[in-house]
């Protein structure tokens, strides 16, 4: 998997940086700046004065590929997406039973990710976990549509349909793919955040993933309800 890792090109949509961050040592280090600021401050609290302390260079050299931390919130759930898409093709590969494909792909999006080290300046757990705290900035504000024509969120809703491309596979017949595969996304982010700091609002099941069974359990549900109808 490192090997094909790799070899992969990150998809993002270059209406969301001025120049792109990946071409330069500069850039990359922008990057890596972004995410352990974010991790550890939040989103609200991270500026760009601040990350050009972080990294040592100055705030007009951060303004030369990013034109707000808005765009740099954009920039970075769209790159964890098509990492994403990348880990979901790989994991679904070769397997024939259309089921475990879903079991997968659902496994995938609901459990904590782990390091892999194939991007040296990304830490892919730090950013799994500012997707999770502060994703929904991205898309929860006035400028939406624009930044959706744009295709800020293409590589969000094209992981979104390749996940309910597998449940009309087993259910054609299923009136509800994006909707019911969107919501175990957020869903999972969400309850993920209840266990870190409001236990009280989830549940924990001691040896097992009670969040990924618990999302398997309803997609599986709803679409053998369906089947039956």
């Amino acid at each position: 998997m490192k090997d094909l890792l790799t070899t992969f090109n990150i998809q993002v949509s270059d209406k969301l940086c001025l120049k792109d961050p990946e071409s330069s040592e500069l850039g990359k280090r922008i990057i890596h700046g972004c995410i352990e600021l974010i991790d550890d401050l939040g989103f609200e609290n991270f500026t760009f004065r601040k990350l050009a302390q972080e990294i040592g260079s100055t705030e007009a050299s951060i303004y030369r590929y990013f034109e707000s931390k808005h765009k740099v919130l954009l920039y970075l759930c769209s790159w964890y997406w098509s990492w994403m898409e990348y880990h979901l093709a790989f994991k679904v590969a070769n397997i024939s039973s259309a089921e475990e494909r879903l079991k997968r792909a659902i496994r995938l999006v609901t459990v904590d990710l782990k390091v892999d080290n194939i991007y040296p300046h990304i830490n892919e757990e730090k950013l799994h976990q500012i997707v999770i705290s502060e994703s929904t900035k991205a898309y929860m504000n006035k400028e939406v549509d624009q930044e959706n024509k744009e295709g800020a969120y293409r590589q969000y809703k094209q992981f979104v349909a390749r996940i309910s491309a597998i449940v009309q596979e087993l259910s054609p017949e299923y009136k509800y793919p994006n909707m019911l595969i969107s919501t175990v996304i957020e869903g999972a982010h969400l309850q993920h955040h209840f266990a870190a700091h409001l236990p009280g609002l989830t549940d924990s099941i001691k040896e097992e993933d009670a969040i990924a069974s618990f999302y398997q359990d309803i997609v599986f549900k709803a679409i053998k309800t369906n089947r039956a109808s």
